[in-house]
């Protein structure tokens, strides 16, 4: 009977010490066990009681006391869910809302397979609108805009000498046919005095004038030939010469495009390519494709996180929704944000067609110096709002 007790009153204190006791209505004393008989039906429900509780660690736990007075009953509540259980954290990459690509010029007039740099702004350097960011080799196009331009030269001089030429021929052959005319009207006089010439000097007037007929004839014909031949002369020169100009001011706008300026006011932001069999950022002495994007110019002052979010959380998502934006970068980094715009239409996954991925954009409302493109963020949208709508239904 006296260990009965004790250990009743070991359990009542050490639920006594965990959580405060709740009294139950009074009810009639348990009956204790006769001294030396078998143990009673309360004492072996207390017993159930407690290794139950022990057991499986249950939120009620009921101790009685054995001796007499008021049954008590101590009672645990279960902990509501906190308030980071609803939510939502989406990856994604930070990019700028306001950025231009710099790319590798493309030469016209030419095939160039590779350009190298001379000159490269270093990254993160802050620019502004017209300042100078890279520069290539450019001697090969001034050395052709020199050439070009010497050649140039000497076809208009050529040009020149050929219609010079042209002029005094045609004014030579204008002479002649003025000539042939004056002889055929003279001729034309005399035959009309054929009746009082001799039938000797008649034949000799008719023979004279065919003959300057058949001159000035000849003199009409070749005359247009002549210009024709002369104006394809100069025609080719000219060909020459305007090519020759267009090819020397290729090479003079090759040489300007081979100079690249900030088309805005921002950061300098170098993109990795592949280069010499690796993936790196450009250097000074490296050579670059045409057309290749290099280099980003970016407005710091406006910055977005770009995410994809998948089908089952795209109904948590509402336009206008400020969020919470964490940089894997920077972690004591907090930064606020908003839901700006979800993509309407879902694209198929990596692994299964079924499996529906939104793109979403979400724009950061705070700055920092430390805040740049391509850093990996966490987007954290509070769903609790939502889960309150449903009833409390995951």
């Amino acid at each position: 009977m006296r260990r009965s007790v004790v250990m009743h009153s070991s359990y009542e204190k050490a639920a006594t010490a965990e959580t405060p006791v709740t009294e139950a209505p009074p009810s009639l004393p348990p009956q204790l066990p006769r001294q030396g008989g078998p143990p009673s039906k309360n004492g072996s429900k207390l017993k159930l009681a407690v290794a139950m509780t022990l057991l499986t660690g249950g939120v009620v736990l009921v101790v009685l006391h054995p001796t007499s007075g008021p049954r008590s009953v101590l009672v645990t509540a279960l902990t509501q869910p906190a308030n980071n259980a609803f939510l939502l954290r989406l990856k994604g990459t930070t990019a700028a809302i306001e950025s231009r690509a710099i790319l590798a010029p493309s030469l016209s007039g030419q095939q160039v397979g590779t350009l190298t740099i001379t000159r490269l702004v270093v990254a993160g350097t802050r620019v502004k609108s017209g300042d100078i960011l890279v520069e290539f080799d450019r001697q090969a196009q001034m050395r052709d805009f020199l050439d070009k331009q010497s050649e140039y030269q000497k076809l208009v001089s050529k040009v020149t000498e050929e219609q010079a030429k042209e002029d005094t021929a045609r004014a030579h052959d204008e002479t002649e046919l003025h000539q042939a005319e004056s002889d055929l009207k003279k001729d034309q006089l005399e035959i009309q005095r054929a009746e009082l010439l001799s039938q000797i000097d008649a034949e000799k007037a008719q023979q004279d004038l065919e003959q300057a007929t058949a001159t000035l004839q000849q003199l009409k014909e070749t005359f247009e030939a002549k210009r024709n031949a002369a104006r394809a002369r100069v025609r080719i020169l000219e060909i020459q010469r305007d090519r020759t100009h267009s090819t020397m001011q290729y090479a003079q706008t090759n040489a300007e495009r081979m100079q690249i300026r900030s088309p805005l006011d921002g950061v300098v932001v170098l993109n990795t390519i592949w280069k010499g069999g690796r993936m790196g950022e450009v250097q000074e002495g490296d050579q670059v494709r045409a057309g290749i994007s290099f280099m980003q110019v970016v407005n710091p002052s406006a910055m977005q996180v770009e995410v994809q979010v998948n089908q089952a959380d795209v109904l948590s998502l509402q336009i206008g929704q400020n969020v919470q934006v964490r940089l894997d970068a920077y972690p004591e980094l907090m930064l606020r944000g908003r839901l700006e715009q979800v993509a309407p239409v879902g694209r198929g996954g990596d692994f299964s067609a079924k499996v529906r991925t939104f793109s979403a954009i979400f724009s950061i409302q705070d700055h920092d110096p430390r805040l740049m493109p391509d850093l990996s963020a966490a987007v954290d949208v509070d769903t609790s709002s939502r889960h309150a709508a449903s009833g409390g239904s995951p």
